[in-house]
């Protein structure tokens, strides 16, 4: 039924939004529905599993969840409050809901850009010299936020693509807890939108509390970002891993190309002095994307002698994406 609904609402015209109130069954049924239509589209789920992590209904959509209080099951003074407050979320969305909100320009053409803390300097230098000329969407990379950035790539929302911070694979392949799909860069294969990406915060895979490191890490090297984050450093080993994983994903783009490598460090965290600086473990990362990369008239692999902090890697950054996206690097 989930699968059957979710291939019928792909192929929907006309659906101005969704509401869905249910148990934990009823949510798994109805979210991969919602989750087919376009960012945008209001989306409302009522239920009891509203509570707790619902990142498996949400995934990359705006789906807002509700949580229902009592059991759907009947109507009662709590039920019947919450599913109307639902119901009327939803008629106002559908009613008051406007393509262009006020105060948010949109002729600009939307453009994509991939942060963390780590490379926060580097992607608000690059938004400050473009936003006259795009719209820059900037994703936080936490697993969900650049398939977000995807989903919109393959829906058709976005005309170009800064990725600069490529760390979710670092998650995905040593199990952290910011983990992207196999699916990553799937869209820009698919599409064959301009694209500019890089190797930002590959020096590091996230998890929760220390007490949630699992036990065979228990002798690697940790940075406490906040009580509820532990970064641990990748190694040599894991990089020359990563490397060859995002260089095969390269090779499948088909599109204009340039992937950047800051040979100085990938991370805030990752430069001289700094608790990740390990040029080892970075050697090993350029490394094997140098190998494996295969260069086209279109994909280039494009080595700087800077950090990816720098205003350098700046530069070099807008100079790619003027050639790939046609457009002026500042």
């Amino acid at each position: 039924m989930a699968l059957a609904f979710e291939r019928w609402m792909k192929a929907a015209e006309g659906v101005a939004g969704i509401i869905s109130a249910a148990g934990s069954g009823g949510t798994a049924l109805a979210t991969p529905a919602m989750r087919a239509l376009p960012v945008g589209v209001p989306k409302i789920m009522i239920s009891t599993v509203a509570s707790g992590d619902v990142s498996q209904y949400v995934g990359p959509s705006d789906i807002m969840m509700m949580y229902s209080v009592t059991d759907v099951e009947g109507i009662n003074r709590i039920s019947a409050k919450v599913l109307s407050n639902g119901a009327d979320a939803l008629a106002g969305a559908v009613r008051f809901g406007r393509v262009n909100p006020p105060g948010v320009p949109h002729s600009n053409p939307a453009i994509g850009l991939t942060m963390f803390g780590v490379t926060t300097p580097a992607v608000q230098a690059l938004t400050k010299r473009l936003n006259d000329r795009y719209e820059c969407l900037v994703f936080h990379a936490t697993g969900v936020g650049g398939r977000s950035m995807e989903k919109l790539v393959d829906g058709g929302m976005l005309t170009a693509a800064l990725d600069i911070t490529t760390t979710e694979v670092c998650d995905m392949m040593m199990g952290g807890v910011f983990a992207a799909t196999e699916d990553r860069f799937g869209a820009f294969i698919r599409t064959r939108i301009p694209y500019v990406g890089s190797v930002g915060a590959l020096d590091m895979v996230n998890w929760h509390a220390p007490d949630t490191v699992p036990e065979k890490y228990a002798d690697r090297l940790f940075y406490e970002h906040n009580p509820q984050i532990t970064l641990m450093r990748t190694t040599p080993e894991e990089n020359a891993r990563m490397g060859a994983w995002i260089a095969e994903r390269l090779n499948l783009m088909t599109g204009p190309v340039r992937f950047l490598l800051p040979l100085r460090g990938v991370s805030a965290l990752d430069a001289a002095g700094q608790a990740f600086y390990d040029p080892a473990a970075d050697a090993a990362l350029f490394a094997a994307i140098r190998r494996d990369f295969t260069p086209t008239p279109d994909r280039k692999l494009v080595e700087l002698d800077c950090h990816i902090n720098d205003p350098a890697f700046t530069d070099a950054a807008l100079r790619a994406f003027g050639e790939v996206a046609g457009a002026k690097g500042d």
